[in-house]
């Protein structure tokens, strides 16, 4: 048995390893869960311990595959469970996280197993993000954030990068989701800033709003 914080270093861990290579360092660790690199060296090492992950000093940490596997299925939990929330219990997208992060820890594989078939095996949550199948396979798409997109070219939101319930209220506003088309109709090179429209609606958006937003560009 994994405790909730174990697994929740294993998730944080496997998002890391999906940015970059080699093993993830205790001060990246530290900042994706917001605690001190000392409390993250105190934990990488009783799950290498538990052979969750191979831990070498002054280099970092790396999933073992056990370990991958673990953090694949909390993130798979997670995942349906947001569908679940949006799709039947009529919640909103910014809602989701905050409950989804308490449901993911539930032991039970049957009630996992159940959910996915009842949600006929979804493969992306509300917000995008792919969801890990049985055997922690994540679902490869092509994508690049708005702020990569060239002026002229359409592009249609798959994801955001930034969930957190401010961003994603702003989204709203501007009538943006998941399917969205977005056309660039300008960039300002000083700020990164971008003049975008949506269905008939022309505005700016700040290079912070778009490097938030993955796009598929279409020709």
């Amino acid at each position: 048995m994994m405790t909730l914080a174990e697994e929740n270093y294993l998730k944080a861990i496997f998002h890391l390893e999906l940015e970059s290579e080699g093993e993830i360092s205790t001060n990246a660790i530290a900042e994706s869960m917001e605690t001190k690199p000392s409390s993250v060296t105190d934990m990488v090492q009783k799950l290498a311990e538990k052979k969750m992950l191979i831990y070498k000093r002054y280099k970092g940490a790396q999933l073992t595959e056990t370990g991958r596997k673990i953090a694949a299925g909390v993130i798979r939990k997670h995942r349906l469970w947001e569908v679940f929330l949006v799709e039947k219990l009529n919640f909103h997208w910014d809602e989701v996280h905050e409950i989804a992060e308490q449901l993911e820890h539930i032991q039970s594989e049957e009630l996992i197993i159940r959910l996915d078939k009842f949600l006929g095996s979804p493969d992306f949550d509300p917000h995008g993000d792919p969801i890990p199948d049985k055997h922690g396979v994540l679902k490869r798409t092509e994508k690049k954030l708005l702020s990569e997109v060239q002026k002229n070219e359409l592009g249609v939101c798959v994801g955001v990068k930034e969930s957190s319930p401010e961003f994603l209220q702003y989204l709203d506003k501007k009538k943006i989701s998941i399917g969205t088309k977005i056309r660039v109709l300008g960039k300002e090179f000083f700020d990164g800033s971008m003049i975008i429209q949506v269905g008939n609606e022309q505005f700016f958006v700040s290079h912070k709003i778009a490097e938030n937003l993955f796009v598929q560009t279409q020709e």
